[in-house]
């Protein structure tokens, strides 16, 4: 009888652990189900977020790709621009082209009479207008006297009522355009006089003051030559440095000091390096203030310590066989370093400087510090001209009160991400393609 009571207990024993590990597999389960939701959860929440970031700055900007152009027919009086007849370039230049553009804007609506409604026609064109026609008469002096049928910038208000497709309400109850320029607006746009076309000069002028006549040529040319500084000094000392710490520095407490403070150093803020970089190069050196060199140094001291950090990892991904055969062979610690690891390491080393350059390319914080925030127009043609930056110009165009700028500031930002996707595209292609797996 007690050795079946036991073996009843028994079994009943064994009944409940059975019933609480199945208990605790399904509450286990239940974790690891509730944990995989909520990693898609989160991978949708990334995804959305970047898909908003992306649909928001495509939609601000890709309008700012086009830009609205009216037809002028200028009759180019020589008594307006070359009265003498000897067709200098100076007096040609110096003439009143925009007397020519109000009489050719004042031809097409003869009934405006009245300083205001000459001021309001005045209006519907770019400032750039009388520039334009300068350059052209320039260019080709046999124009004058002739009648030419010209395509001119319209103003930056004109563009934006024919982008957002007339709508006058709107723009009347802003007080942008009065209902006399609506009126005037659509009747060009009746007589085919207004049309939109490829932005060119986005992508072939500086900055303005004027969005319609602002662009990203200097700010992108600014760009690539502190990249040039950039790579030209950070690529090799980076790489030097890391083949230096790895194949050849004793282990002391020395280099372990130096190894903790690269990889502080690849955490410090941008800004931090700016101020370094207004104190050393500009106000000790005395180096031009927004000068592309200038950043390209500060970009490089920026850069340089995740160069170093890449490279490192590079090398030590070589496997030490590699190593060991060389030296076997009779090859020095250098040869086998220069002739058998390096170039192994180089993809990984390139992947490495390619990202560092990306996020010195997106960098604002300290170039602002060392003066590229400066109202440049002109294209710098060598790194030591005053110069702006891609990040610089979409501070500055995002801070104007114009809302033109907008849609450029949303066109700079495509501009912008397309290069650094290219740039990151190029480093996944380098790894893919080159990268060896031991």
């Amino acid at each position: 009888m007690a050795e079946e009571q036991q073996q009843g207990a028994r079994r009943r024993s064994s009944t409940e652990t059975r019933s609480r590990v199945e208990a605790s597999l399904k509450r286990r389960y239940r974790r690891e189900q509730r944990f995989k939701i909520y990693g898609v959860l989160a991978v949708l929440a990334s995804v959305s977020f970047v898909a908003f970031f992306f649909i928001s700055i495509v939609s601000q900007g890709y309008t700012a790709f086009t830009q609205t152009y009216m037809q002028l027919d200028v009759e180019l009086d020589p008594d307006v621009i070359d009265p003498d007849g000897g067709r200098a370039v100076e007096q040609l230049s110096r003439a009143n082209y925009g007397k020519l553009t109000r009489a050719a804007l004042a031809e097409l609506f003869p009934g405006v009479s009245g300083r205001k409604g000459k001021r309001e026609l005045k209006r519907l064109i770019s400032t750039g207008a009388p520039y334009d026609l300068r350059d052209r008469v320039v260019a080709d002096p046999e124009l004058i006297g002739t009648s030419q049928s010209i395509w001119f910038i319209a103003d930056d208000e004109v563009d934006a009522y024919v982008k957002t497709s007339g709508k006058a309400a709107d723009e009347v109850q802003q007080g942008r355009l009065s209902d006399q320029q609506v009126a005037w607006i659509d009747e060009l746009i009746a007589n085919g006089r207004i049309e939109k076309r490829f932005n060119r000069v986005f992508f072939t002028s500086g900055d303005s003051r004027d969005p319609e006549l602002a662009g990203i040529w200097a700010a992108a040319k600014g760009s690539f030559f502190m990249l040039i500084v950039c790579m030209g000094l950070a690529f090799p000392l980076g790489v030097a440095a890391a083949i230096y710490l790895e194949e050849f520095a004793p282990r002391n407490r020395w280099v372990d000091l130096i190894e903790v403070n690269i990889n502080n150093l690849a955490a410090v803020p941008s800004i931090v390096f700016g101020l370094l970089g207004l104190a050393v190069f500009i106000n000790f050196l005395s180096l031009p203030r927004s000068a592309p060199l200038v950043g390209g140094l500060v970009l490089a001291l920026m850069t340089l310590p995740t160069i170093i950090i890449a490279s490192r990892g590079a090398i030590t991904a070589v496997p030490p066989s590699i190593r060991e055969a060389a030296l076997g062979l009779g090859a020095s610690q250098v040869q086998a370093v220069t002739h058998h690891v390096l170039p192994l390491a180089m993809p990984g080393m390139l992947t490495g400087a390619i990202l560092g350059l990306a996020r010195a390319l997106g960098e604002t914080a300290p170039l602002l510090m060392i003066g590229m925030v400066a109202f440049v127009v002109e294209a710098p043609q060598t790194p030591l001209d005053p110069s702006s930056a891609l990040p610089v110009q979409i501070f500055l165009w995002a801070d104007s009160p114009e809302r033109a700028f907008a849609e450029r500031t949303g066109a700079a930002i495509m501009v912008l991400l397309g290069f650094l996707l290219v740039m990151n595209a190029s480093a996944v292609w380098l790894r893919s393609k080159y990268e060896r797996r031991w």
